[in-house]
Order: C-alpha cells, then sequence, then structure tokens
C-alpha cells in the first residue's frame, strides 16, 4: 500500500509521519542516526509530526514537488533491490567518463566526488590537529561519510563542507554540475530549461539551481532506486572492507584502472604545476634531481594491491568487486557499459546508450582548462592510446621498471624504443579477460 499525501484544511497538503520514515527507509539499512537527521531536517516545513506541503514562499514549491505521490516508492519490499555502487579508481584514469555511465541512468542518484570535503577539511585543519589526524583517521571519515551518503542522508556533509552551510543550504557543494540529479527538479525546479540535452554543465547549473539545499537533495536521493559514488581518495579496496561487510548496505565496486604511462601522461597536461618537474624531464629528456617519483609509484602500488586483492576473490569481497580496464572500456564502450550494468545488477538505461553514442566519437578540443580537466566528451578509441605520442621514452622507460608489477598484472606491454612507444598500429593493451565474478 503507498503511503502519501492528502489534502489538508485551507487548500493545503499534509503527508503522515509514515510518509517520512517510508522515504527515510528507502535504502535497506533503517539507520537511526538517517532517521533523526532527516526528520529534523524538515523542522521548517513539519508541524506536530505533520508535514505540511504549502508554499510559504514562491521558491518553497520544490517542498509540495516531493508530497507527490510520484516521488515516494511503491512499497518497502521494493527496496530489496537497491543497489550501492562505488566507482573506485585514482586521479586521471577516465572516471569522470566512466561514471556518466551512472549519472545517465534515471534511477541512479549519482554523487561526484563527495570524499573531497572530507580531505579539504583534514588539510585545512590547524597544524596540531593535522598532525594528530593520521591516514587511519581519513580512512574512517571517508567510510562514515560513505555509509550515511549511501543512506541518503546528504546533510552528513555539514560536518565537512566549508563555508559551514547555513540552514542546510550551502554553494560550496564540489562539482554539483557533475550530478545530473542536483541539477534537477526537484532539487533544482529549473533544471529541464538549463541543461541543452539535459546535460548539466559546470556554467548553467550554479546560475540557474542557486545554491544546493542538502534536505531537498536528500529527499531526491531517497526517491531515486539506487546510488552511485565515484572517488579518487580511497587508495587502496582493502579500506573499504568494513563498507562490503556492512549488512546495510548493498555494495558493488567498479575498480577502474588505466595504464599508469597514460596517467602520468594526462597529469602532466590536467596539473601543470604540480607536475612541473616531469614536464621539463619530458621536453628536455634530462631527469631533474627534484622530480617526485612517489607521485605516480604510489599510484602504482595501490593499483596493484587492490588489483590482486580483488582478482584473490576474498570472501568479504566475493560478487562486489569488478576489474575495468579504461582502455577496454574507451574501445568498446557499449560492450563494457553493458557489463558494468550486469554486475550491478540494474539494467542499462537508453538514456545510457544515447549518452555513449553522441560523447564517445567527438574530436573538439576543450575550450577551457576546467573543462579539459573533467571532460566526458571525446574521441575514445582516439584517446586510449594517445599518450603514447606525448611521453617520452626515457619517462616511459623509467615508469615501466618503476611500475612493471602493475603492467604485468593489469596486461600493458612494455616498449624497448622510441620506434616501438610511436608504432600507434601495434596496441600496448592485451586482450585480457578478468574474473572476479565467482
Amino acid at each position: 500500500m503507498r503511503v502519501g499525501c492528502r489534502s489538508g484544511g485551507g487548500g493545503r497538503m499534509e503527508c503522515s509521519w509514515k510518509t517520512v520514515l517510508l522515504l527515510v527507509c528507502a535504502s535497506l539499512g533503517v539507520q537511526y542516526t538517517a532517521i533523526r537527521t532527516l526528520r529534523d531536517s524538515l523542522s521548517g516545513p513539519c508541524h506536530g509530526g505533520v508535514y505540511h506541503c504549502q508554499s510559504r514562499q514562491p521558491k518553497d514549491s520544490r517542498w509540495r514537488a516531493l508530497c507527490d505521490d510520484s516521488m515516494l516508492p511503491m512499497e518497502m519490499s521494493s527496496t530489496a533491490t537497491r543497489r550501492h555502487i562505488l566507482l573506485f579508481t585514482t586521479t586521471r584514469s577516465g572516471s569522470s567518463f566512466t561514471g556518466q555511465l551512472f549519472n545517465q541512468h534515471p534511477g541512479i542518484f549519482y554523487v561526484f566526488e563527495p570524499l573531497y570535503h572530507v580531505q579539504q577539511a583534514f588539510t585545512n585543519s590547524s597544524s596540531r590537529l593535522r598532525r594528530a589526524l593520521d591516514r587511519r583517521a581519513l580512512l574512517g571519515a571517508y567510510r562514515d561519510l560513505l555509509l550515511n551518503l549511501y543512506n541518503c542522508d546528504l546533510r552528513f556533509l555539514e560536518n565537512y563542507i566549508r563555508p559551514e552551510p547555513q540552514d542546510h543550504i550551502t554553494g560550496s557543494f564540489f562539482r554539483r554540475s557533475s550530478s545530473r540529479a542536483l541539477c534537477s527538479p526537484p532539487v533544482c525546479p529549473e533544471g529541464r530549461e538549463g541543461a541543452s540535452g539535459g546535460q548539466p554543465d559546470e556554467t548553467w547549473c550554479p546560475k540557474k539551481c542557486g545554491a544546493l539545499n542538502l534536505t531537498l537533495a536528500s529527499m531526491a536521493c531517497l526517491s531515486q532506486g539506487h546510488v552511485a559514488i565515484k572517488t579518487v581518495r580511497v587508495p587502496e579496496v582493502g579500506d573499504l572492507r568494513t563498507l562490503t561487510e556492512d549488512p546495510r548496505l548493498d555494495l558493488r565496486i567498479v575498480h577502474l584502472v588505466r595504464d599508469p604511462r597514460a596517467i602520468l601522461a594526462s597529469r602532466m597536461m590536467a596539473f601543470s604545476e604540480q607536475f612541473r618537474a616531469w614536464k621539463i624531464w619530458n621536453a628536455t629528456g634530462r631527469k631533474p634531481r627534484y622530480v617526485d617519483l612517489s607521485q605516480i609509484t604510489s599510484t602504482c602500488r595501490d593499483m596493484v594491491e587492490s588489483a590482486e586483492t580483488g582478482l584473490q576473490r576474498p570472501v568479504w569481497l566475493r560478487g562486489r568487486y569488478l576489474l575495468v580496464r579504461y582502455e577496454d572500456l574507451a574501445l568498446n564502450p557499449v560492450e563494457k557499459a553493458r557489463e558494468i550494468y550486469k554486475f550491478v545488477g540494474v539494467e542499462m538505461d537508453e538514456n545510457v546508450r544515447s549518452w555513449i553514442a553522441q560523447n564517445t566519437n567527438n574530436s573538439v578540443p576543450s575550450t577551457s582548462e576546467w573543462n579539459y580537466k573533467f571532460s566526458t566528451t571525446r574521441d575514445s578509441k582516439a584517446t586510449a592510446e594517445s599518450w603514447r605520442l606525448r611521453l617520452g621514452f626515457d619517462i616511459v622507460r623509467t615508469l615501466q621498471t618503476l611500475c612493471n608489477d602493475t603492467l604485468s598484472l593489469l596486461g600493458y606491454k612494455v616498449v624497448h624504443s622510441v620506434a616501438d612507444l610511436r608504432n600507434m598500429s601495434n596496441s600496448l593493451v592485451e586482450p585480457r579477460t578478468f574474473q572476479t565474478l565467482l
């Protein structure tokens, strides 16, 4: 039986306490903190346990939309198939592109890099406090936030967003425009009109939608069938074990990897200042004494350790881990997208297929550095190994020595000469199937 809203006195719409509770319970695990948080967040329009969907100001029409029956789950039993998806990867691995495979699905609430706020809060702490916060504490904060977000408690982000949100409203949500749900009704009533072709961008979303109401975002999340989150900030898959074992979640981890040589080439272009020494090395052929090799060796170490763990299929990860090479996705986007959706247990929507068709055959360069860094429109086949035309052989040879185990495990061939490196007719991506589902 559906629990919804009814007409009340004075032409108002009233929603029973069961309606609010049903929204909170839309995820499998009914968490007390989530119930308390969302109930408190409705203190403005909620009086005496009854949620009045009335318009106090013109902009408050968004609240009435949330009491529409169409925004409510059909039955509690339908939440049994709710999926919690994590796109787990590292910087410059094609994750913005891959994340759109989830973002374009109308039944998935997708959030782009929410752990950024945790990292910033820790980094900006006082020096004394920062010294006391070790890696273990940071990872604990990451896991805590992920758990709350998977239960659609976006208000939990208020512990980390700076400046601190006022009345649960913030203008500082990182890369909000990368989430279709956060730039669409009911969170953003103007969403349908603002986006060309239904796809938000960095320009119109903040302008059309204004500041983000985290309470509305939480309610919108609960109205979706599944939640997907992208992060590049968790080092190893083993750091996620407590979440895979949490009975309140049905976590599916998509581990996106990429050739470390391609990752370095992309970072050198996107983060020019941080990788200045590498750029000098690449331009001159001479290695600066101050080049920081750990900028890539730590990536290789985390990547190979996570892949080895996932491919060994430990009990806590069995059926919850899928390794995807970006190169395979770039070359066969529809086929790999089907594989990913089969793994997460969600039917691939036609919107996803259409987006792939529109965004994998575009060779037009981005018009700004921001768009380049996080662009999702590209000629995917051409970009998969384009790094081979940009990196010098001396750097490539060094990386092959430093990251040999990673290259070998993930099926990336090494080159032994400049001619091998530049010969684009010979792919450096070995055909490889990674069996991890049994």
